[in-house]
């Protein structure tokens, strides 16, 4: 059985991350942006995010409760590493997309298992953005060429850059103060 994160602790890592993660869009635009130009096609970075979810995918696998399905724990386990490394070698194009994908996919389990059967209403900030990150996860796994053109999209126009980083950056403050108990509210 997997150990369940509190909803606050899920709050203040959510919060500080999306602090953390829009911070140099809205302090560095043009460097940021020159950034993400590249990262679809960066091969470094998609061997180093590809290594991240397999990794936590195995974990997973180890830990999980299978039910039934426990006495093919070691060969799911396996064919998760198996399935990294040929992704590693016959999907090289756009890796770091789809790599990225599977993390969204994955972070999302942890913030729902911390929501589930909550009361606080300010919980369903992090179902929302689970759920984003649930769908985001599917097309770029799916369709990597995707978030090539959201960046150029939202690259191309500097209200488009200010608006997309500055409401990132406010959700994570939101998500952190009312992790805090500040809003009781919400």
């Amino acid at each position: 059985m997997t150990e369940t994160l509190s909803l606050k602790t899920v709050g203040i890592v959510i919060g500080i991350f999306l602090v953390l993660l829009h911070t140099p869009a809205l302090l560095w635009k043009n460097n940021v942006r020159d950034w993400l130009k590249k990262f679809p096609r960066s091969k470094t970075l998609g061997v180093v995010l590809l290594m991240v979810a397999a990794l936590w995918t195995f974990l997973l696998i180890i830990k999980t409760d299978l039910g039934e399905f426990a006495r093919l724990r070691m060969p799911i386990a396996g064919f998760v590493l198996l399935a990294a490394l040929l992704s590693w070698r016959f999907l090289d194009e756009f890796l770091s997309v789809r790599s990225l994908g599977v993390l969204a996919l994955l972070a999302a389990h942890p913030i729902l298992d911390a929501c589930f059967l909550q009361t606080a209403m300010w919980r369903l900030l992090l179902v929302i953005l689970a759920y984003i990150w649930i769908t985001c996860g599917l097309l770029w796994v799916g369709m990597p060429y995707l978030l090539r053109d959201q960046i150029a999209w939202i690259s191309a126009s500097t209200l488009r850059w200010n608006l997309a980083a500055g409401m990132g950056f406010a959700s994570g403050i939101l998500i952190l103060t009312c992790a805090f108990d500040r809003l009781q509210s919400l």
